[in-house]
């Protein structure tokens, strides 16, 4: 089985194509340049490179939120016009699950954090047990003290990850009263090979969905709803039911 994966969801570009238990190539930019700039091309050097023929893959995976909204657009447009021009069934792997399988078999919890702006985190909570990855807590938007106290509570060991630990380091080190780590550099970021190493269970179990079929998952608003919904309440003539 032939796995080709796409993760546009932060600042980290990656591509990569697992196939069964071996990654065959992986093509990660961790650069602040628009994913429409480096996503094909990344994915036409691993063509060029490992002679991969599009056509053999399996299904296409995609790290399907949260995340950035412009990134996940991306993901997800070339996720499908691959899928369409393919016709190979999507797997959509929620962004944060990917983070968190990024840490295999860890000790203790896993929690990724990715920043989400005002003071807020995309994050959920996982541990490894009996080598799978298991939920505690799905994948939502949060305020960050909200999660540490949460985390508090829990009473456990937790490794972090995600673009979230350098925003919120020291807070962490302020606010959490249970034992810490930081995941390393070449884990501590989206990669690809997570994707498609995650999305080969889900392939195997039927969490398939087709091209049409797919829609990222924003968990929020964007700021540009945000701001239009404000503006919209303001125009409201005085006594107008809303």
């Amino acid at each position: 089985m032939k796995i080709l994966a796409l993760d546009s969801s932060g600042i980290v570009a990656s591509v990569a194509v697992v196939e069964d238990d071996t990654l065959l190539a992986e093509y990660t930019v961790n650069y602040k340049k628009t994913h429409s700039q480096t996503l094909l091309p990344m994915l036409d050097e691993i063509v060029k490179m490992t002679e991969l023929e599009l056509e053999s893959v399996d299904a296409i995976a995609v790290a399907a939120g949260p995340g950035s909204f412009t990134g996940l657009r991306i993901g997800s447009a070339t996720a499908k016009g691959l899928g369409l021009a393919l016709k190979k069934p999507l797997v959509a792997v929620p962004t944060v699950d990917a983070l968190a399988y990024n840490l295999y078999d860890a000790q203790g919890l896993i929690c990724p954090i990715m920043d989400a702006r005002r003071k807020q985190v995309y994050t959920g909570i996982y541990r490894f047990e009996e080598h799978q990855l298991m939920t505690l807590k799905e994948q939502w938007a949060a305020p960050i003290e909200e999660l540490l106290e949460e985390l508090n509570q829990r009473g456990e060991m937790v490794t972090f990850l995600g673009d979230g630990v350098p925003v919120f380091r020291e807070l962490i080190a302020e606010k959490l009263q249970v034992s810490y780590s930081f995941a390393p550099a070449h884990v501590n970021k989206q990669r690809a090979a997570a994707v498609a190493a995650l999305g080969s269970i889900y392939y195997k179990e039927g969490r398939t969905e087709t091209a049409m079929e797919h829609i990222p998952e924003y968990l929020r608003v964007s700021q540009a709803e945000r701001e239009r919904a404000e503006r919209e309440k303001e125009q409201k003539p005085a006594g107008t039911k809303i």
